[in-house]
């Protein structure tokens, strides 16, 4: 019997996220025995898990080799590549155990695609700054980018070693945040020299900075998933302030900000809301109704309702902040869903299913409660995971693909269309 396939010189230079304990990848198992599994164990385990594949919803030969495409350059070492993209054709093929379940209807939205250069970014969480140009982060390369949308020119910044950064997003003077989720920190850019300004968190529970937004003062606020916290920075002087969420193991997410400039944020870990008093940094916890909620991201509408996902159960819902009462809706794909994004554009709820393939964006029509969804591209295949999505001053959206490096702009029909 021939000695299994191992990777390569030429594939091991290829991918710097190779080093990783053997310990390690032995943990991260679990794929079938046959020709090329260590191939795929080296080159593809060393930056995510195998749970990756596994739950894929597979893909053709021509399939596995564009999204490999996009995460690893292994031009230097066909035999190798072809071996990997054998292995995983013959072993995860096309499967509609993910399936999606459209709504059909009148309604159309052009998407417009961007690639990133940087192969195995994870490109995400793009958001429009006051000139117009699209800011990304690049989590998994430790950078920013910025896309012209006009000429469709794209320039990457690095940033600090290690930063990890979860979002991006800009103040009204310009600069460009980053929060550095891998090694605790908040950054500042500024896009005309590339000088990154780092700012460290007070106290080491800080330690992994994620969602931020900018109130009309200047003042920026974050979350802290694992820490279980929410900051509050003034630029001016770099004074940080954290308060500790009022419920154990809430896992603070996203965060929004209502008409009158009170944050509100999302719990990923527990069945609540949290409103923070801006002055005092004081913590409110409004409970939901639905046991095992967890909810990723928020959106607030006009008239202050609160918007959100509830990811663990397929829902939507929607909180009336003055009477604390809440209302759920299923959404179309159902329990095992997994609504992520959500925005509010002109009344209406945009949000994305990201448990199912292709990953739906779809639209809620609140008064006619009535909803109708559309299947996210991602280039040849459907490989989401759309985590944050941001209107644009125009009223369209911005959304992402990370598992392909794809920045998307998301045309929405307008009101009377």
């Amino acid at each position: 019997m021939p000695a299994p396939a191992r990777p390569s010189a030429a594939l091991a230079s290829a991918f710097l996220c190779l080093a990783v304990p053997a310990a390690a990848l032995a943990q991260q198992g679990g794929l079938p025995e046959g020709p090329g599994r260590e191939l795929v164990q080296g080159a593809c385990l060393g930056c995510h898990d195998a749970r990756q594949i596994l739950r894929s919803s597979g893909y053709t030969r021509e399939g596995w080799q564009e999204l490999i495409g996009t995460m690893i350059d292994l031009s230097a070492s066909p035999r190798d590549r072809d071996g990997i993209i054998r292995y995983l054709a013959a072993h995860f093929p096309p499967n509609a155990r993910r399936a999606a379940r459209p709504v059909a209807g009148e309604l159309t939205v052009a998407f417009r695609e961007w690639v990133t250069p940087t192969l195995g970014q994870r490109s995400r969480d793009p958001v429009e700054a006051p000139d117009g140009s699209i800011w990304w982060a690049g989590q998994w390369a430790d950078l920013v980018g910025r896309i012209d949308p006009g000429t469709g020119a794209m320039r990457e910044f690095p940033l600090p070693a290690k930063s990890k950064p979860h979002t991006v997003t800009a103040d009204a003077a310009g600069n460009v945040w980053y929060t550095g989720n891998g090694n605790g920190t908040l950054g500042r850019l500024d896009p005309g020299t590339g000088e990154v300004t780092v700012f460290e968190m007070p106290d080491p529970a800080a330690r992994d900075p994620h969602s931020m937004i900018f109130d009309a003062a200047g003042t920026g606020w974050f979350t802290f998933q694992r820490g279980n916290m929410v900051g509050r920075i003034v630029p001016a002087t770099g004074e940080i302030g954290l308060a500790t969420m009022p419920v154990k193991g809430a896992r603070p997410y996203g965060i929004k900000l209502d008409k009158d400039g009170v944050p509100w944020v999302a719990s990923n870990g527990s069945a609540h809301l949290f409103r923070v008093d801006p002055a005092t940094m004081a913590v409110r916890a409004f409970p939901l109704p639905k046991e095992d909620t967890r909810v990723r991201r928020l959106a607030i509408a006009p008239d202050g309702t609160i918007w959100y996902v509830n990811s663990a159960k397929g829902f939507i819902g929607r909180l009336d902040p003055a009477t604390g009462e809440a209302r759920e809706w299923p959404s179309p794909s159902g329990p095992r869903s997994h609504p992520y994004a959500i925005a509010v554009i002109d009344g209406i709820v945009w949000y994305n299913e990201s448990g199912v393939r292709p990953d739906m964006l779809v639209r809620f029509d609140p008064g006619a409660e009535k909803f109708q969804s559309w299947p996210i591209p991602s280039g040849g295949i459907h490989a989401g995971i759309v985590r944050h999505m941001r209107p644009t001053r125009d009223g369209n959206l911005l959304i992402h693909q990370s598992s392909t490096n794809r920045i998307i702009l998301a045309t929405l029909p307008k009101a009377g269309e």
